[in-house]
């Protein structure tokens, strides 16, 4: 499998990354961003979407299974 890179940096973005790139941004969004560039796009801080992923693991949410 290809490895899925940010838009902006390049950087690889890893699975739970992507998760939440498709739950904030929409499934149909063809752009991901890595955790920092994700961060300053949405006008966060990283540690806020580090939360975000452990509260959707914790709720069962099917993207980040």
């Amino acid at each position: 499998m290809m490895k899925q890179t940010c838009h902006e940096c390049n950087e690889v973005v890893q699975k739970d990354v992507i998760s939440l790139n498709k739950k904030l941004l929409g499934k149909a969004k063809n752009r991901l961003y890595c955790l920092d560039c994700l961060a300053d796009y949405l006008g966060t801080k990283k540690e806020d979407l580090l939360i975000k992923i452990i509260e959707f693991k914790e709720q069962g949410c099917d993207l980040f299974k």
